[in-house]
């Protein structure tokens, strides 16, 4: 018994990584049930016994992607070079399959893709307050906010990688995680993060100049009341 679960969880995960090697290569929509069938070594109807439909399938292929970036998560709040700039680039650069993924989910779009990066928005939010704790983070007045803009251009990288190449010379994709190869992206945006790019006073004349926000001049119950 205990050897038919193993083997049911093996055909399991070869289908869901079939899946994200497919979906990422191709496209969602290009993708049919038959040929990650084929590539997993399964037939179409495990893979409606397992996922259901061709929809559940990408459910569960979003759902492993989000938890291989949660995993690496406090490796790279701990850890000394990726402390500051919690980017999903650097977290799953070891991965150009899961990178490729997601890049795919960015591009198509979808309730699916929605989903996902609520998902990856509330880890950053997590794991930056957890940086924050650890004296590695300044605090933000707009911490929700800011976490969103931050996994916005991280994932904006990821859409737009075949610019960053161009560019930067640098291969988002390729899964090198030789620090040097990234170089050019990295050195700039960890110059952005620690730096900042405008002055205190400049900023917080801007600041000055917006509207205000709408959550933070909502009154609280005491006033209410």
């Amino acid at each position: 018994m205990g050897a038919d679960a193993d083997q049911e969880l093996s055909s399991i995960d070869r289908i869901r990584d079939a899946a994200i090697d497919l979906f990422g290569e191709h496209g969602f929509r290009a993708t049919s049930l038959r040929s990650i069938a084929d590539a997993a070594g399964v037939s179409q109807a495990l893979i409606i016994h397992h996922y259901g439909t061709k929809q559940g399938l990408r459910t569960a292929c979003d759902q492993h992607v989000t938890d291989q970036v949660r995993s690496r998560k406090k490796e790279t709040v701990g850890g000394a070079a990726g402390g500051g700039h919690f980017s999903v680039v650097q977290q799953l650069q070891d991965a150009p399959r899961l990178l490729r993924y997601l890049t795919r989910a960015m591009t198509e779009g979808g309730e699916h893709t929605a989903a996902l990066i609520d998902d990856l928005l509330e880890d950053a939010l997590e794991y930056m307050e957890a940086g924050e704790r650890a004296g590695m983070i300044l605090p933000s007045r707009f911490p929700r906010d800011r976490a969103a803009v931050l996994l916005l251009w991280s994932l904006g990288a990821l859409t737009l990688h075949e610019q960053v190449s161009r560019l930067l010379d640098v291969d988002l994709l390729a899964g090198d995680d030789a620090p040097e190869s990234l170089g050019r992206y990295f050195r700039p945006a960890l110059e952005l993060y620690s730096q900042g790019l405008i002055t205190e006073q400049t900023g917080e004349g801007l600041l000055a100049a917006l509207p205000d926000d709408p959550d933070s001049a909502r009154p609280t119950h005491d006033e209410e009341h």
